[in-house]
């Protein structure tokens, strides 16, 4: 038997090398490693499964009974091998991260991750010297290699940077660590974006829609007159943050996508016919991949995003991605007051003007949806003390936890309102 079979036991070590030299020297996540350690270990399976149907030899064996022993030997090493490499990457990810969060950036102390996305991570931090606390987004090291991501990151600053209104996210720094880590520091925000509000409680009061979205259209009229149209405007990415002593202040964020009016270097950064932005909430010119994509196309996005609020649900609430971009292009919406009879009627007005498929039809600019906003009957309804008992009565524990953290950091600063109301906290 020995003679017939020695070179077996060599085949399985050789692959289980493989297997714990992947998992050590390829930075991965676990869901990953787990797949590729599964194909892996399936490869000595196979290889003795064919030798079995090919070999007389093992024919042989197999009724004298000594094959299945030596193939169930097999199966165990493999399975085994897997689950302890597959557990083994997603330790070393954790302390990986651990070790990355204690690390330093320039002039900031990683503190805890607060969320991650596309194009990279975030993480509370605060500045070594003025021991201010902000948010540091880093670019994901799996994507580190990457040129136009790394572009994208970097124009990404370039264009948030350029924008100084209230109602827009405030860049602080930017930087490049020796390792070629790229990071840019932005003010932190205590609050939820508006996706979390929906989701956790529901459409909004058509006053409070109305109070937020004025300040959304403030922050974008002045990204439109510096020329540049967002592009990925979503739930996700307009936060209701505690800013300045008050409650539901607006913010708009995330420029990942925005791209100037006139832009002759950005070929390399978005090809010809390119589909850009998130489905649920893109314009029909970004669905079809047409280039005449103009400020008239945020002015969809914030359309089918009040729609979300006042509804709870996008204005094409299908499964795969690619029905959705269909039907921006090519369908209907329902009427928003079907959902929710509650919404005034000029608001829904507003929202199905904002969600015309041709752009000639919808309302032109932030500064007109601005104002037509404003005649909504109610909306004067909702103010920032309204907007103080809502997070008192609905506040997040766990938020309000990391918000008294910041206020720790922050040398105490804020601590009356962390304690007095259950305000949530978060910076994505």
């Amino acid at each position: 038997m020995e003679d017939g079979h020695s070179h077996i036991p060599s085949i399985s070590g050789a692959w289980t090398l493989l297997i714990f030299c992947y998992a050590l020297f390829v930075p991965n996540t676990w869901q990953r490693a787990a797949l590729v350690h599964g194909v892996l270990g399936l490869c000595p399976i196979g290889i003795m499964m064919l030798a079995f149907f090919r070999s007389d030899e093992f024919a042989r064996l197999s009724q004298m009974g000594e094959f299945q022993g030596v193939f169930t030997e097999h199966v165990l090493i493999m399975l085994l091998t897997v689950v302890t490499a597959t557990v083994g990457v997603r330790s070393i990810g954790a302390l990986r991260r651990e070790a990355f969060v204690a690390r330093q950036l320039g002039q900031y102390r990683l503190k805890q991750l607060l969320g991650s996305g596309g194009m990279g991570e975030v993480y509370l931090a605060e500045h070594h010297m003025m021991k201010r606390p902000c948010a540091i987004k880093v670019i994901r090291p799996e994507k580190a290699g990457n040129p136009q991501v790394l572009a994208r990151f970097e124009r990404e600053v370039r264009a948030t940077a350029k924008l100084s209104h209230w109602n827009s996210i405030d860049i602080y720094d930017y930087g490049r660590t020796e390792d070629g880590t790229f990071y840019y520091v932005m003010e932190f925000l205590p609050g939820h974006n508006f996706g979390e509000l929906v989701e956790g409680h529901g459409p909004l009061p058509a006053a409070r829609i109305v109070y937020l979205m004025i300040q959304v259209c403030d922050a974008l009229a002045e990204a439109h007159d510096q020329g540049l149209i967002h592009r990925d405007i979503k739930p996700a990415n307009i936060y209701c943050a505690f800013r300045g002593g008050q409650f539901d202040v607006a913010k708009l964020l995330d420029f990942g996508l925005a791209k100037p009016m006139t832009d002759t270097q950005d070929a390399g950064l978005t090809q010809e016919g390119a589909i850009t932005g998130s489905p649920l909430f893109m314009s029909p010119e970004q669905a079809t991949g047409s280039e005449l994509v103009d400020v008239r196309s945020d002015i969809y996005s914030l359309g089918a995003v009040m729609y979300f609020m006042a509804t709870g649900q996008p204005p094409f609430n299908y499964q795969q991605p690619l029905k959705v971009m269909v039907a921006h292009a090519s369908e209907v919406p329902r009427s928003p007051r079907e959902l929710n009879a509650t919404l005034p009627a000029e608001l829904e007005d507003i929202i199905l003007q904002c969600l015309e498929k041709q752009p000639e039809d919808r309302i032109q600019d932030a500064i007109r949806l601005r104002k037509m906003l404003e005649q909504v009957g109610g909306s004067e309804n909702w103010t920032s003390s309204e907007a103080a008992r809502w997070w008192t009565e609905f506040g997040c524990p766990e938020r309000k936890a990391l918000a008294a953290a910041v206020a720790e950091m922050a040398g105490g600063a804020g601590t009356d309102f962390v304690e007095g109301n259950a305000l949530p906290a978060n910076s994505l």
